[in-house]
Parts: C-alpha cells; sequence; structure tokens
C-alpha cells in the first residue's frame, strides 16, 4: 500500500510539471493555433538562460533567473516574429515543418555555443525531500506543483475576466472574427509565444534546480505534448489535471509494470495515452468541440 501511495504522489508532483509545460503550448495553440513541437528546445533555451543569468554572471540564484524569464519572453517574441508570424495562413503542413526545423535550429544553436557536456545548473529552489506521513516529497517538485496550480488559476482568470485574455480567446476561436472586432491577431500571437516560453522557462527551473543541464533537457517537452492533448488544447484547467493523470499513470507504470518490460513501459506511456487519445477523443478531455456547418 506505501507503494502505491508513494507513486500517487510522486506522480503527481511529476505530472504538474508535466501540467505547467502543456499550459505553455496551450496559450500559444488559444491564440496563434499552432502546436509548436519545438517548444523542449523552447524550454531548453529558457534553462540555458537561467544558467547564464546565475552561474555565468554570478548573479544570486532567485534574481537570475527572475531575469532569465524575461529574456525566454524576449526570446519567445523574436520565434514568432521570424519563424512563424510570415506564416500565418499558411498550410498547417507548412507550419509542422517550420517547428520541426526549428527543433534543428535551436539545437544544434546550443550545441554549438554550450557545447554538448552537462553542467551544473543552479539551484533556484530547495534541495532534498521531506516526510509526509509514509510519503518522501521532493521539496523543489512540491513547491513547483504549488506554483503550477497558482499560475494555472491566473492564466485561467486572466483569459476568462481580462480584456487581454478575452481578446486571445477571441483570437483562437477564430482569427476572420477577430479581425472584424477590430483585435489584432498577430499582437495577440506575441502575447501568447512570449508567455509560452516565460512559461517554459519556469518549468526548467522547477525541473533542472540542482540537477546537470543539457540539450537533452528537451526531450520533456516532447512527454509534455501529450498532456497538452488530452487536457484539451484550449483549455488551461484541463492541461493541469491532464497532467496529474498521464503523471500518475506514468508513475503506476514505473512502479508495477517496468520490471516486466525492461523499463519501457513508464517511458512509453505518455504517448500510447496520445495514440488513443487521437483515436477516441481528438478534441481531448476538455477541449472546443468544433461544428461545422455546411
Amino acid at each position: 500500500m506505501n507503494s502505491f501511495l508513494q507513486a500517487l504522489a510522486s506522480g503527481t508532483l511529476t505530472g504538474l510539471l508535466y501540467g505547467l509545460i502543456a499550459l505553455s503550448f496551450v496559450v500559444i495553440y488559444r491564440a496563434a493555433r499552432i502546436v509548436n513541437l519545438a517548444q523542449g528546445e523552447v524550454l531548453m533555451v529558457g534553462a540555458f538562460s537561467i544558467w547564464m543569468m546565475t552561474l555565468a554572471a554570478g548573479l544570486p540564484a532567485l534574481l537570475g533567473s527572475g531575469l532569465a524569464l524575461l529574456v525566454a519572453a524576449l526570446i519567445g517574441l523574436v520565434i514568432e516574429r521570424l519563424v512563424f508570424r510570415p506564416l500565418i495562413g499558411r498550410p498547417t503542413t507548412t507550419i509542422v515543418l517550420a517547428s520541426v526545423a526549428l527543433i534543428i535550429v535551436l539545437r544544434g544553436a546550443s550545441q554549438m555555443v554550450f557545447g554538448p557536456e552537462a553542467r551544473p545548473f543552479p539551484q533556484v529552489l530547495p534541495a532534498g525531500a521531506f516526510k509526509l506521513g509514509p510519503l518522501h516529497l521532493n521539496l523543489a517538485l512540491t513547491i513547483g506543483a504549488v506554483l503550477t496550480l497558482i499560475v494555472t488559476e491566473a492564466l485561467h482568470r486572466f483569459f476568462m475576466n481580462t480584456t487581454a485574455g478575452l481578446r486571445l480567446s477571441a483570437v483562437a476561436e477564430d482569427h476572420m472574427t477577430a479581425l472584424s472586432m477590430g483585435i489584432s491577431v498577430r499582437r495577440s500571437a506575441a502575447i501568447a509565444w512570449a508567455l509560452g516560453a516565460l512559461l517554459s522557462a519556469l518549468a526548467a527551473a522547477i525541473y533542472l534546480s540542482g540537477a546537470a543541464l543539457d540539450v537533452s533537457v528537451a526531450g520533456i517537452g516532447l512527454r509534455a505534448l501529450p498532456v497538452a492533448l488530452l487536457g484539451g488544447m484550449e483549455s488551461v484547467r484541463g492541461a493541469t489535471l491532464a497532467g496529474v493523470l498521464v503523471g500518475v499513470g506514468e508513475s503506476l507504470a514505473a512502479t508495477y509494470l517496468d520490471r516486466h518490460t525492461s523499463g519501457t513501459m513508464s517511458q512509453v506511456f505518455p504517448f500510447l495515452v496520445m495514440i488513443a487519445l487521437m483515436l477516441i477523443r481528438p478534441q481531448g478531455l476538455f477541449g472546443w468541440k468544433v461544428i461545422e456547418r455546411v
């Protein structure tokens, strides 16, 4: 029973981290209708920005990380302006290929600038674990889980209760309708890309705090994509809930199934969820179901 409860707790914390990364997919999709396959690489660039602002520049971890979040938002603006804004109105295949190319460019540029070797990441959050009854919980992930819940609720209120958020929602529903209402689609997309990059950098700070950083960290972005699809690409709260579901499922697979599958079941679990979802409910649990009238 203790191992089951531990798997539930650990999976929940990891899942909320996935949920935070999934939010970066969601905010971009809501405004630009783009699934950025390179979001993991954006997270990686944010992580290197944190490293540069802290260990390389010698700034305190919290101050350097805060400045790095602003740098990450600026990088998101640059990516939107140079790569995806010129592709507005182009076929979906073109946009997908552009995001694949962006994966290669960002990984290659990072290896060229920083090298392929791993380097220590700053201790942004407290290290260690704490005991809660029979459970041992990672302190950094626990703090990250609380931050994820706060960010999720703040984003939900932003999209539902503020003028800027409602404009983004209008853009997400239909670009032409938003334009007819005087809403700038390009400005909304730029805001979403900046916010998505900032969220990715925040997730990097939580995930890597006190660990090692190299280009392989980008892989967590791909693992978070099934979470965004499961929750629904337009749903903020759905991303967090889906993150918990995927994280718990992955943790249970690691606890009970990996021993029988040479450690592979937990690795493929999120993608099995993604395949099943595409077959059964493509819009996700809380996504908008589009009804087209002919």
